[in-house]
């Protein structure tokens, strides 16, 4: 029997996009069941191994109109074992001004942090680190995790150093788009990042780790 992954689909701020990435690239292993705000309860999360907040478009101010009154049943959740996803949008919501699940990790706007080569806020790809392979991913103002290494198990790096993707306890988080598609590089700019599904199978190793605590 498969793994059950509940996945939170709130479009634009968790995106249909990033959903079909997600199961595209975890599908093979995984039982995904796609869930909304209105069927948010701990009764949606006790058949869950895993939750997943992927990433989209928002700010800061749509989680409280979202998702404040959640909190709870999240926390409850990881506390009876439960693990916790979070790709870019789902990545920031795992700090301390919103689901406030992390212990010694801050959670920034890579674009914003010191010597980063990103700028601004628009799509492009970012040269990471991941587990001693060089990779372009896809990046959309995605975060960066300000935090002691010895606490966590870095799997990925920005080129600044800056954690990209991490795993604290159970909880697995990604600044990055891992889940990217084919269709999200229809840009001239991007069409010779397209990593032909290999990022999709880096997701997968990540996700298999975070099961495995």
């Amino acid at each position: 029997m498969k793994p059950k992954i509940a996945l939170f689909l709130n479009d634009p701020e968790c995106s249909v996009i990033c959903c079909a990435g997600i199961y595209e690239a975890l599908s093979s292993q995984y039982d995904i069941r796609i869930f909304t705000r209105h069927d948010f309860s701990p009764k949606i999360l006790k058949k869950a191994d895993i939750i997943a907040f992927p990433g989209g478009i928002g700010n800061s101010g749509s989680f409280e109109n979202l998702l404040e009154d959640k909190v709870d049943i999240v926390k409850e959740y990881l506390a009876k074992g439960g693990r916790y996803l979070g790709v870019c949008m789902g990545a920031y919501w795992a700090g301390h001004h919103y689901f406030d699940i992390l212990d010694g990790i801050k959670v920034v706007q890579y674009i914003k942090r010191r010597d980063t080569e990103i700028k601004r806020s628009y799509a492009t790809v970012a040269e990471v680190m991941w587990n001693g392979s060089l990779e372009n991913m896809y990046f959309y103002d995605g975060c960066a995790f300000v935090c002691k290494p010895h606490k966590n198990k870095t799997i990925a790096t920005y080129a600044n150093g800056d954690s990209m993707a991490i795993i604290q306890n159970r909880i697995g988080l990604i600044g990055c788009h891992p889940e990217s598609s084919l269709s999200w590089y229809r840009q001239p700019y991007l069409e010779s990042y397209w990593h032909g599904f290999r990022h999709h199978q880096l997701l997968l190793n990540f996700v298999n780790d975070l099961m495995e605590r």
